[in-house]
């Protein structure tokens, strides 16, 4: 069987691999990445925050990203009824970045696998990951191309971003069962041909249903939009008796009063994708000679666009805490690692939760809004989660739920 010799295997090219092999090869590490599909692939995640583009700046993937014109997104509308409450992330709490991008994710992760290997990354695509041995930190990972052949690839450190494969989460036994409620999603992109002019047609919208369903809508710079309604899991399947996707979806925005008339009547550009019961968790984040990344360790929900944060957060910091265990320093993967994914992971879980049980919903739709309590979650929101100056990240689990149970017995008072 052949073998290759390398410092560190990245599993999979999304942006989190991309973020970790790009910062590993800046520094001189022999670094290699398989991924299993060919791109350019559809994935879901087409929405991003400000938090991500601190992680392409400093991999230097910015300037590649840039030169595509994706969308801006400035911040974020969300809709109930005749109510409506924006967030501009130049008006948040704290420093960092005040925008991001909406992005068809076939060309967003395309241009920053190219980007890779213009870098000089050894990048394989349609080559899967059959297994793997663990020797202290060293490993032995057995890999098949599309033609059946298989290799070894040896490395002193495996860094796992293969998302929704889970490579290593299958392979060691640490799925676990979120702690959210299963929901589920159904989406598809369209030729957005009603289109308004402005700012209208590009800003980035969450619609809400009921309490806990949601139709979501973002329109990209190539005139296409993509749409799509989350809620429970039974919810959703209740959509279409038959499960046609597409029959499901029609449904759910013939839902939204106001969207509607814009994409009531227009085509899919393909048959709506399920996304069933997304949200997934593992038993812990690293052990000897790995560390897991992105949607390979915890997802949440597509409510806050969290996804592709976690997934650049943990990419970057997995290959900088690798970079320094070559070097030689002694690495607490725990307390440098996993105790600080995790804090933002449950801050994002927090507010997820409180979403779904409307608590943040009284506080997003409550007038006159409170403009230093919207700045600070406006910094939330745009994945500033590690903020603990912040009193809505520092008491994450509490300051929502709190202030919310005020302004329902505030209401109750009026009446």
């Amino acid at each position: 069987m052949d073998k290759e010799i390398v410092d560190v295997l990245v599993i999979g090219a999304g942006p989190s691999g991309c973020v970790s092999s790009a910062f590993l090869k800046k520094n001189n590490i022999n670094v290699k990445v398989v991924e299993k599909t060919l791109f350019p692939r559809l994935v879901v995640g087409e929405s991003l925050i400000p938090r991500v583009m601190d992680h392409f700046d400093e991999a230097g993937l910015f300037p590649a990203l840039d030169k595509m014109g994706f969308e801006k997104k400035l911040g974020a509308r969300f809709m109930r009824g005749d109510e409506v409450c924006i967030f501009d992330f130049s008006d948040k709490f704290g420093e960092g970045w005040d925008w991001t991008w909406q992005v068809p994710r076939a060309d967003f992760d395309n241009t920053l696998a190219q980007e890779v290997i213009n870098k000089g990354v050894d990048l394989e695509f349609e080559t899967e990951v059959v297994g793997i041995e663990f020797n202290g930190t060293d490993s032995i990972t057995t890999v098949k191309n599309k033609d059946g052949k298989t290799k070894e690839i040896h490395a002193k450190f495996v860094i796992d971003s293969s998302g929704y494969g889970r490579v290593l989460p299958r392979l060691l036994d640490l799925e676990k069962p979120s702690k959210l409620s299963p929901h589920s999603a159904i989406f598809a992109h369209v030729k957005d041909i009603n289109r308004e002019e402005g700012v209208e047609g590009t800003l980035i919208s969450f619609d809400i249903i009921e309490t806990e369903v949601w139709l979501w809508v973002i329109p990209f710079s190539d005139g296409n939009t993509s749409i799509g309604i989350v809620g429970p899991t039974d919810y959703i399947d209740k959509l279409s008796e038959n499960g046609d996707t597409t029959e499901a979806l029609r449904k759910a925005i013939s839902l939204s009063d106001y969207y509607v008339k814009r994409f009531g009547e227009v085509d899919f550009l393909f048959e709506p994708r399920h996304l069933k019961d997304y949200s997934c968790s593992v038993k812990k984040l690293f052990g000897h000679g790995f560390a897991l990344t992105g949607n390979a360790s915890e997802f949440l929900d597509p409510v806050f666009s969290s996804g592709m944060a976690f997934a650049t957060e943990s990419g970057m910091l997995a290959a900088k805490l690798a970079l320094r265990q070559l070097k030689g320093e002694t690495i607490d993967w725990q307390k440098e690692y996993s105790d600080y994914i995790l804090y933002g992971v449950n801050v994002f879980t927090t507010y997820v939760k409180e979403w779904y049980t409307g608590n943040l919903q009284e506080l997003f739709f409550h007038q006159p809004e409170n403009p230093d309590v919207k700045r600070k979650i406006c910094a939330v929101l745009a994945g500033y989660v590690w903020d603990k100056k912040n009193p809505f990240v520092r008491i994450h689990d509490s300051a929502v739920k709190n202030l919310a149970d005020f302004i329902k017995l505030e209401k109750l008072e009026q009446q």
